[in-house]
């Protein structure tokens, strides 16, 4: 998988890129160093980084370049703390410089266990399934009802940058899709030649400007629940939790309100207008070979 404006000889060098994505967010003034008038990089300069490391501007910049891919704990940590990294930020830079290369794997596909739509269609709550790539793998009426954009077929990230209507659902479209945007990118990890992940950015990176600079952010974040506050055409706004639970290969998630809030009486509001079947569950039924098999809903 090559990054956004990634040279060929550029797309090995994780590491390297990593590091200038970083460098060129933290700004002087924030690392204790004088702004000047005259600075043609946003950000640090390679320079400033090795010397506020404690190491040689060239060695920082054969990082950079990817003429060493070796360097010592010692060493990541002190630029972990030079560009401000978050503990989920400087594990993702530790992992970037042990990464070895890897035999290709064998690409299983990713399948909802039996069990998984049974209780799909025993939650009272808008709960669904989804892949790595975000794309909806099945899911309960209240889901659908909560959203439509979360039938089976439909990518989630896809939905969020590319559907008017997902933007206007979200009271915070630009948080949503920074997390999006960040957890792909961690969970992509070193599976860069996954056919669904190469899939999905490329058509991202072609059609969203938003995804574009969010990407070359380089941006990560842990796979994690939360709460979030949407606008439905119809209860209108809802303050969700959300939890995201692994089953297998895939992951649950489920929204929920705080019991006896307003947002409780609309989601039962919601449900008495759906009357959702007992025990139904809206699939098609099958395991896919690959996400990317689902049908997917035309370009708005």
């Amino acid at each position: 998988m090559r990054d956004v404006g990634m040279t060929d000889e550029e797309s090995g060098n994780r590491l390297g890129r990593y590091l200038r994505a970083r460098r060129e967010l933290v700004s002087p003034a924030q690392v204790g160093l004088p702004a000047g008038g005259n600075r043609r990089v946003p950000g640090l300069r390679r320079e400033e980084v090795a010397l506020l490391a404690g190491i040689s501007p060239d060695y920082y910049l054969r990082l950079e370049r990817g003429r060493d891919r070796n360097p010592s704990p010692q060493v990541l940590e002190s630029l972990a703390r030079v560009l401000q990294l978050d503990d989920i930020e400087r594990t993702y830079l530790l992992g970037l410089a042990a990464a070895r290369p890897r035999a290709p794997r064998r690409k299983r596909p990713e399948h909802v266990p039996a069990r998984v739509h049974e209780l799909l269609g025993h939650l009272q709550i808008p709960a669904f399934v989804e892949g790595r790539a975000f794309d909806v793998l099945a899911a309960n009426p209240m889901a659908v009802a909560l959203n439509p954009r979360l039938r089976p077929g439909q990518n989630r990230l896809r939905s969020l940058l590319l559907d008017p209507e997902e933007r206007a659902f979200h009271q915070d479209w630009a948080k949503a899709t920074a997390e999006f945007v960040a957890t792909l990118r961690t969970t992509i990890g070193d599976d860069i030649d996954n056919p669904r992940f190469v899939e999905l950015v490329g058509e991202l990176a072609l059609s969203s400007q938003r995804f574009r600079t969010l990407w070359a952010r380089h941006d990560v974040r842990n796979l994690e629940g939360g709460t979030t506050t949407v606008h439905h055409p119809v209860v209108g706004e809802l303050r969700l939790h959300r939890d995201k639970l692994p089953i297998e290969d895939v992951i649950l998630v489920v929204y929920y309100p705080d019991r006896g809030s307003d947002s409780d009486e609309k989601l039962r509001l919601l449900a008495a207008l759906t009357h959702p079947e007992s025990g139904s569950t809206v699939h098609d039924g099958t395991a896919h070979d690959r996400p990317g098999d689902v049908p997917r809903p035309t370009a708005p």
